[in-house]
């Protein structure tokens, strides 16, 4: 088997402008009927922070690790950890109907329908780059400036880029053909959100717990984001596997997709 494809699927550098008005398309028509328009962009991410931070700093009383810090330093934490799972969120909510979304393109035998990860990645992105501006404000306003470390915070969210690209094919893939994988989505995201450390570090499990956090793809880029934004480096080594992991998983995804795609145009 040729292995050429890939190039196509994993770095479409020729397909970056149609990717690009794609992504583009989508993040307009998501605002389009609203007053405000993409200022929901900034505003949706700081109410979320403001909601999380009033339930568990003040309703649940919750410190970090019995940290008395204030509330500004105990907000920048938990925004950390939900601006990853957001994004994350996104794109893995979104993928079943990535196809099914889509008729008329898919239909054209000429428009490549491994984009359409690429575009919902990108779509998502625009989200995630706002709460990365957000987090840099947050922890210049808590430290009184930003240490050198933060300028490895796009190397700590790199591995999340071949992760969504892999479920993104592989579960609309699937979802093409079986609708009702997007309801177990919907549920399992929900119990993500508190099964990862977003709420709280990794080292607040106990020890026998603390093990299985590996299997969760997340965990170890919500931990190097808070790393970077305190004054710290990723750890390099967790890093380099979590994106290998990853890339093998974006491998494996574009494998499967390529082979039941073939079929699409037929159940759309």
């Amino acid at each position: 088997m040729s292995f050429s494809f890939l190039i196509e699927f994993l770095c479409p550098w020729r397909q970056r402008a149609l990717v690009a008005q794609l992504a583009r398309r989508e993040v307009h028509a998501r605002y389009r009927q609203s007053a405000l328009g993409l200022a929901w962009v900034v505003i949706t991410p700081l109410l979320m922070l403001g909601v999380y931070t009033l339930v568990f700093r003040h309703v649940m009383r919750v410190r970090w690790q019995g940290m008395d810090e204030s509330n500004l330093a105990f907000a920048l934490r938990i925004y950390a950890g939900l601006a990853v799972f957001s994004f994350f969120a996104e794109c893995v909510n979104r993928a079943p109907g990535l196809v099914l979304e889509q008729p008329s393109l898919v239909k054209k035998v000429v428009f490549p329908t491994e984009l359409l990860a690429w575009v919902s990645a990108a779509s998502a992105g625009v989200g995630l780059a706002v709460s990365g501006v957000l987090l840099l404000v947050l922890t210049a306003l808590v430290q009184g400036s930003l240490p050198v470390t933060a300028l490895a915070l796009p190397l700590a969210w790199l591995p999340l880029v071949p992760l969504v690209l892999g479920l993104g094919w592989l579960l609309a893939g699937v979802g093409t053909y079986v609708r009702d994988v997007g309801q177990v989505l919907g549920m399992a995201m929900s119990a993500l959100m508190f099964l990862s450390p977003i709420f709280y570090p990794v080292e607040a499990l106990p020890e026998a717990v603390r093990g299985w956090m590996v299997l969760n793809p997340i965990a170890g880029v919500i931990t190097d984001t808070r790393a970077v934004l305190a004054g710290q480096w990723p750890a390099w080594g967790r890093l380099a596997l979590t994106l290998a992991a990853h890339s093998l998983l974006a491998l494996a995804g574009a494998l499967f997709f390529r082979r039941v795609r073939v079929g699409f145009a037929d159940v759309v």
